[in-house]
């Protein structure tokens, strides 16, 4: 408003010169006669205006590349090429090779009763702390997904709590501050367990169930997980392995093992590697749980025949709603296999229910196998 009445006051004529050129005029202009003492107003285009590409000859480029430096050294990239080949490298990888097979047969354990060889040096604190943040990003995982857990005052989580009270004085496992976490999802029938005692139970399984003693045979298997500790058998085997590989292609030289590695990883190498050890290990781990938590139920004085009625009644529900993945494509036995290894292990399962005393403790058969794992462990991190 100032500016105005100044303008207003003055009364000078008002002459507006525009440039059509893209370049900015000078501010210093020749007013012509017409209007003198005039204000001159000067419309400037604004400033930022393309600026013109430098496009460089082709005998610029070569004289740039001709002086430009390499990343590395002529030094760096021989050692670089011809790592692996020299006599010292080898023999430094031979020896890794080797004392990584001391290292697995010093650790390797014949598994008490079910007679596997299985490899293990990691504790099972150790794998704990590992595994820490495991549990809560199941749960964060189930609450992303619009899922919920189920309130300690609901039947099915008072249900999964009873029968848990009974299994863990038979488990070996009583010091271990177990966490039950209950997901409210009637459409899956599935339990799992994580390193450091978090249980996570669908609620669907319950109604496959149906029992208290079909519900102890899916617990006791996962406890028993835990029992045998194969979360920690899982991690120890998957670092031996990758060392071994990287050892092996290293052997070959760096471009030639880089160029295998690559050739492996292609052409679906570490599927193989699955297909025929990670696989099959998983199966019997499986199995194994399987053993150990029928033998617990059984401590536990929970009938181990509903156990076989659980596996009927999931194979029906398999066949009924799909098809069962082919076993050696899973990591877990067929439901068909798993009845005729329950059939097998009735008889001793049904002699321990009649002599256990339905309490556990120190001699229960859990804590004793477990006890001679640790033993034959010569060493843990």
């Amino acid at each position: 408003m100032l500016a105005a009445r100044v303008l207003r006051r003055q009364r000078p004529p008002l002459c507006r010169l525009e440039y059509p050129s893209p370049v900015l005029a000078t501010t210093t202009t020749t007013l012509s006669s017409r209007c003198p003492r005039a204000t001159v107003l000067l419309a400037a285009p604004p400033r930022h205006h393309k600026q013109r590409r430098h496009y460089q000859s082709e005998d610029e480029i070569r004289e740039r590349l001709r002086h430009a430096r390499p990343l590395l050294s002529h030094t760096a990239a021989d050692r670089f090429t011809t790592a692996g080949r020299g006599r010292s490298s080898r023999v430094f990888v031979v020896g890794c090779v080797v004392a990584a097979v001391v290292f697995y047969f010093f650790n390797s354990q014949k598994v008490p009763v079910t007679g596997r060889r299985r490899f293990n040096f990691l504790s099972d604190r150790f794998v704990v702390y590992l595994g820490a943040e495991g549990a809560e990003d199941v749960v964060q995982m189930v609450k992303a997904q619009g899922g919920r857990f189920l309130p300690p005052r609901d039947w099915r989580y008072r249900e999964v709590q009873r029968v848990m009270a009974r299994l863990v004085p038979v488990s070996g496992m009583a010091d271990v501050d177990w966490k039950i976490q209950v997901i409210d999802d009637e459409r899956t029938a599935n339990a799992f367990v994580t390193p450091g005692g978090h249980l996570f139970v669908f609620s669907g399984i319950l109604r496959v169930c149906g029992n208290s003693d079909a519900l102890a045979a899916v617990l006791g298997h996962e406890i028993a997980h835990n029992v045998a500790s194969h979360a920690a058998e899982r991690m120890s085997a998957a670092i031996v392995a990758n060392m071994t590989s990287g050892s092996l292609f290293f052997l070959a030289g760096a471009l030639p093992g880089l160029a295998l590695f690559g050739i492996w990883t292609i052409t679906g190498g570490r599927y193989l590697q699955e297909l025929l050890f990670g696989l099959p290990m998983g199966r019997r781990m499986e199995s194994e749980a399987d053993y150990i938590g029928l033998m617990m139920m059984a401590e536990a004085c929970y009938d181990p025949r509903e156990a076989v009625g659980y596996w009927q009644r999931m194979s029906q529900l398999q066949g009924v709603g799909g098809f069962e993945v082919p076993e050696m494509l899973s990591t877990h036995p067929s439901n068909d296999r798993r009845i005729e290894q329950m059939r097998e292990w009735l008889p001793e399962a049904m002699a321990k229910r009649r002599e256990s005393d339905c309490k556990g403790g120190e001699g229960a058969w859990a804590d004793q196998f477990r006890h001679i794992l640790q033993g034959r462990q010569l060493i843990r991190i």
